[in-house]
């Protein structure tokens, strides 16, 4: 990090320089102090005598950019979030369906092991979460609002493009078609259980791609909101939905008591070979269950910044929050759930979801069930929303790049329909691809712990 480093000493007359020394560090690196109508320290105002230190929050302006691709892009069109938007957003974004599998990994790992790599792994993302937070803003008043600004800062612009460029894409819009499968599958579990009699509805309506076009079309639905800050209700309910869903599912596997038989041994393996494979999996499913590291920095540039109280006091202050309530939400899901399953838990997309629905569709109400469906069914459309946003960012940045001007609303919205349509094809396409858990989050592990 030797030119993050660097930027931190520069002096702010050394900071005043043009639009186009600013983009070719940058594209959309904010440089602060912002301009201005109203007094603001903008380039015309400093000079060798001007000292930082003296600027408060009622003379610091607010609403231009110096670059202003900021002000047109999705992920930093509004920088008036708090705590509690970013907390939302760190959330919704960092807990959810993955979570369900993590019982599949202690049916492999054991007690002792699985509880050791699942507390290991969370305390090393909580570092490196730490560590992002305070990256995000140098002294010098240059903000990374993208992983990808801080990689090429870090590693030069191509060396930082080849390391984060496909590994950031990839995750973004990976998760984003996993939520359709889980989505999708979960539409079909809730027909199933309402339509269980057959007496009102058949339960087999509606196919696998026909539920994945229900939930995708739901989904764009909800993503014309115009940038990530405007999304923090959807995060809110996104992060009410997972945290109910959670609960439930591990209180009705405590509740309902261990399956005849159960077992919690690992699984028999033809060879040591196998069983080396099945480890692997069992990690990468742990590393997949704490993703959300590649929209740190994009969450915490939907915060306000001044001198004296810079971005990561408030971005920490909400990653306390969210991150206390995900190792609430998370650790009793891994233990109640291999407890009352042993390895017999399913593997399949859902993991303790398809558990609940093969050994106790016949006890639980069709009430109880179709309303942790629909929990699940929210919190993937929420999810959906802030992974989709860092790929309608870099969709838009490739337009006003060319164009020079923000992207029109017919544009902006025809941009998120073809992704869409992208992420639709991909899940009909590779519908098995919630079941590849552990090398989604094997690929993804230089971001989630990185």
């Amino acid at each position: 990090m030797e030119e993050v480093a660097d930027e931190a000493n520069w002096r702010p007359a050394d900071r005043v320089h043009s639009f186009n020394s600013a983009s070719r560090r940058s594209d959309s690196a904010q440089i602060i102090p912002i301009t201005s109508a109203t007094a603001s320290p903008t380039s015309d105002h400093l000079d060798a005598n001007y000292d930082i230190n003296n600027v408060t929050s009622a003379n610091w302006g607010g609403g231009g950019e110096l670059n202003p691709q900021d002000a047109w892009l999705p992920l930093t069109e509004s920088r008036k979030g708090n705590a509690f938007s970013a907390s939302f957003h760190l959330l919704c974004s960092g807990i959810g369906v993955q979570a369900l599998l993590l019982p599949v990994a202690f049916a492999t790992l054991g007690w002792p092991w699985g509880t050791i790599c699942l507390s290991l792994a969370f305390t090393w993302q909580l570092y490196t979460i730490w560590l992002l937070v305070r990256l995000h803003e140098s002294d010098s008043g240059i903000r990374y609002s993208r992983y990808l600004d801080l990689a090429m800062t870090a590693f030069g612009q191509k060396l930082g493009k080849v390391l984060a460029l496909v590994p950031v894409m990839y995750l973004s819009a990976g998760t984003c078609v996993q939520l359709i499968i889980i989505g999708g599958g979960t539409i079909r579990l809730f027909i199933r259980t309402v339509c269980r009699d057959g007496s009102t509805c058949n339960p087999k309506s509606l196919t696998g791609a026909e539920c994945f076009l229900v939930f995708m079309c739901m989904a764009i639905a909800v993503a014309q909101f115009p940038n990530l800050n405007s999304m923090a209700w959807i995060s809110f309910i996104g992060t009410a939905t997972a945290v109910v869903y959670c609960t439930l599912v591990w209180g009705l596997s405590i509740g309902k008591g261990r399956i005849n038989n159960v077992s919690y041994d690992p699984p028999a393996m033809e060879s040591n070979m196998d069983r080396f494979g099945g480890i692997m999996n069992a990690i990468g499913i742990i590393c997949l269950a704490f993703r959300g590291h590649n929209v740190i920095l994009e969450i915490q540039g939907t915060l306000p910044t001044n001198p004296k109280f810079p971005t990561y006091k408030t971005m920490w202050r909400g990653v306390t929050i969210s991150y206390a309530l995900i190792a609430i939400c998370l650790l009793p899901v891994a233990i109640a759930g291999f407890c009352t399953y042993g390895n017999k838990v399913p593997s399949s997309n859902g993991g303790l979801l398809i558990a609940i629905w093969q050994f106790h569709a016949h006890d639980i109400s069709k009430v109880l069930l179709g309303l942790i469906y629909i929990l699940v069914i929210v919190h993937c459309l929420s999810t959906f929303q802030i992974y989709a946003m860092v790929m309608f960012d870099k969709l838009e940045s490739s337009y006003t790049t060319k164009k020079n001007k923000r992207c029109a609303r017919w544009l902006r919205t025809a941009l998120r329909v073809f992704f869409g349509g992208v992420t639709f094809f991909a899940a009909v396409t590779f519908p098995f691809m919630g079941s590849l858990a552990s090398l989604i989050g094997g690929v993804a592990l230089p971001l989630t712990y990185g």
